[in-house]
C-alpha cells in the first residue's frame, strides 16, 4: 500500500558564490538558474532557490563551467537533508574550487593578517587528518603566529602581526594537531609564503613534483576579491 499524497515541505537554498575569471552556470534539476536575467555569471554570485520537496525524491543542483560545460560540483538535495543545504557557499578560481564562504578580514595599516585553508589535505601525503597545526615563522626562526586548526572546509581564524618586510619570505611549518611532529612522513614540512601588508587568505595545496609530494601556498584569495 502507498500513501495517496506524498509528504511535502518547502525547500530554500541560499547561494553565495564567487568565480573569476571563469563563467559559471547553476542548474537545478537540469534547468539553468537565471540570476538577474542571466544564465551564466562571474564575480559575485548570489541567489535563492525556492521549491517543494517531495518525500522520496531527489533534487539535483549542479555547478558548471559555462564555456566548457564541465561539471565542477553537484549536490543531491532531499526531503531529509535539506537542512544541510540552507546556505551553500563556494569560491571558484583557476584550478581550484572551495566550498566555503570567503570574507576578507579587517587588518589595520602596518599589520599583516593571515588565514589558511587546506582543501586537498591528504591527497598526495595519504594523511587521514581532517586538519593540521601551522606555525608561521621568519627566516631566523622567530614565531610570528600559530594556527591551532587549519582545515579543509573553512579558513582558519585570522592571526595578525606587525609588517616587517616586502621582500623577506615567511615560512609556515605544518604539524599534527597539538604536536610538533610533521603531519605526514618524517621530514619537516615547511611552506614558503609571500606576505603582503594587510590580509592574506592562503590556499594550501598538496602537489607532486618529480614524484615527491610537497605543500605549496602560492594562491592568495585576496588577489581575486
Amino acid at each position: 500500500m502507498e500513501l495517496y499524497d506524498r509528504s511535502q515541505k518547502p525547500g530554500v537554498v541560499n547561494i553565495k558564490g564567487y568565480s573569476k575569471p571563469d563563467g559559471l552556470q547553476l542548474r537545478f534539476n537540469g534547468e539553468p538558474v537565471s540570476i538577474d536575467g542571466k544564465t551564466s555569471y562571474t564575480n559575485k554570485i548570489e541567489t535563492q532557490l525556492q521549491f517543494v520537496l517531495d518525500q522520496g525524491e531527489t533534487n539535483k543542483l549542479g555547478i558548471y563551467n559555462h564555456e566548457t560545460g564541465a561539471e565542477i560540483a553537484k549536490y543531491s538535495i532531499t526531503y531529509d537533508n535539506i537542512d544541510d543545504y540552507k546556505n551553500l557557499y563556494f569560491f571558484n578560481l583557476p584550478g581550484i574550487f572551495l566550498q566555503t564562504y570567503v570574507v576578507k578580514p579587517q587588518v589595520n595599516l602596518g599589520k599583516v593578517g593571515f588565514e589558511f585553508i587546506f582543501p586537498n589535505l591528504g591527497e598526495y601525503s595519504g594523511s587521514a587528518l581532517k586538519n593540521v597545526k601551522g606555525v608561521l615563522k621568519r627566516e631566523n626562526g622567530m614565531v610570528l603566529a600559530e594556527f591551532d586548526v587549519i582545515g579543509k572546509d573553512s579558513f582558519s581564524e585570522v592571526k595578525i602581526y606587525s609588517f616587517f618586510s616586502s621582500t623577506a619570505p615567511v615560512y609556515l611549518e605544518l604539524y599534527k594537531p597539538g604536536t610538533l611532529e610533521p603531519y605526514a612522513g618524517a621530514s619537516a614540512i615547511k611552506v614558503t609564503i609571500k606576505q603582503h601588508m594587510g590580509a592574506n587568505l592562503i590556499v594550501l595545496q598538496e602537489k607532486k613534483e618529480n614524484g615527491v609530494w610537497t605543500v605549496k601556498g602560492d594562491i592568495d584569495v585576496t588577489e581575486y576579491l
